[in-house]
């Protein structure tokens, strides 16, 4: 995508909480755009020692511009730092630099750091402003949007959080030239989730252009974060805090989350849990007679092609079951999962677990 084409907004519409996501290139850089809450409010930027050699002198500079003092720190990178002691970190540099109430924190990274710095925005004297800067296609797509912030419990995978929405998402087209490969993989679970639960256009158009996303193509990226950002902020429209409609967004998390968990949070990434779950859960879908197997083949195809894993690790399908009970949607130990209702249509489902045995282990290594 040429960098002179024009910035795309996607709204979310959540009354006094709305707020919008701008997505381009060249936005890291432009001050009208990065720049939120108060001018005379201070800013911390939370990153990662990965992300920060890269984007944080630019994104400090620019801040400079609109806040009276700017600060930075950088965390400690991966998702087995998602916990207790680095969120620590963040209010350890809150309090010891004596940051105030107009405070605004930027999360410039990906879905740990975004996750993690809202969460401390969340609970710094009982609420600060933050603005999340996604630099991975995982959290420009998914992560970043919504208002869920939460760490990691060695029991379940954000089960420590809370729902507070950001002033703003900047997704900035440009920080994914950086992304190593397996990482743009990642990415593509969340934006391939997207069509067997709410469009199945959207799905036929991934088929065809997964090629040129994992070639990192400007104007084909563009779409793929727009459109994922317009369904996700038509369900969150709905249904902010997951009491129904939202819970589609897990399509395949119910098992990834249990892959997460059961290797250690970090051996696998996040997306690659995500994509051999949705692999399992569209075999759950079949077996339950939702859909036909021709579409869960189908998915299957576009989840390989696009570098995901779709065979998890053989952790033994009672450990599985075990690990999906500390699931957030799970309701006094009753396992409910995303499933298939029909192309582009998804919504909660209880299974038998040896049903659900069956399709873990038809799946596995």
């Amino acid at each position: 995508m040429p960098k002179q084409l024009q910035t795309e907004t996607v709204s979310i519409a959540l009354a006094e909480r709305s707020y919008d996501i701008l997505i381009g290139c060249g936005l890291l850089d432009s001050p009208s755009s990065i720049s939120c809450g108060p001018a005379s409010a201070e800013a911390l930027i939370v990153t990662n020692t990965t992300v920060a050699p890269l984007y944080a002198e630019r994104l400090q500079r620019v801040l400079a511009q609109h806040h009276a003092r700017v600060r930075t720190i950088a965390l400690p990178d991966g998702e087995i730092y998602k916990d207790w002691v680095t969120l620590n970190l963040i209010f350890d540099e809150l309090l010891g630099e004596a940051f105030d109430r107009k405070t605004v924190l930027y999360a410039l990274g990906g879905g740990v750091i975004g996750d993690m710095t809202g969460f401390a925005a969340a609970c710094y004297m009982r609420g600060v402003s933050y603005v999340q800067v996604p630099t991975t296609l995982l959290a420009q797509v998914d992560s970043s949007v919504g208002g869920k912030t939460a760490i990691n419990h060695p029991a379940g995978k954000n089960m420590i959080g809370a729902f507070y929405q950001p002033l703003r998402v900047i997704a900035d087209l440009d920080t994914l030239d950086t992304l190593p490969d397996r990482e743009i993989s990642a990415g593509l679970a969340e934006v391939i989730k997207y069509g067997p639960i709410a469009d199945d256009a959207f799905l036929s158009w991934i088929e065809q252009h997964i090629d040129a996303l994992r070639a990192r193509d400007k104007a084909a990226l563009a779409h793929a974060v727009r459109r994922s950002c317009e369904i996700k902020a038509w369900v969150v429209g709905q249904d902010e805090r997951e009491s129904g409609l939202r819970a589609i967004l897990n399509f395949g998390h119910t098992f990834g989350h249990a892959i997460e968990a059961g290797l250690g949070y970090g051996e696998w990434l996040h997306g690659e849990a995500v994509g051999c779950g949705m692999v399992m859960a569209a075999d759950l879908s079949v077996r339950l007679g939702l859909i036909d197997a021709a579409y869960a083949k189908r998915l299957t195809a576009l989840i390989e092609r696009a570098g995901l894993p779709t065979r998890g690790p053989r952790l033994g399908a009672a450990r599985y079951l075990e690990l999906m009970r500390v699931d957030k949607k799970s309701e006094a130990g009753q396992i409910r999962f995303v499933l298939i209702d029909a192309p582009g249509r998804a919504s909660l489902h209880r299974a038998n677990d040896d049903v659900v045995a069956e399709a873990i282990e038809a799946h596995c290594e």
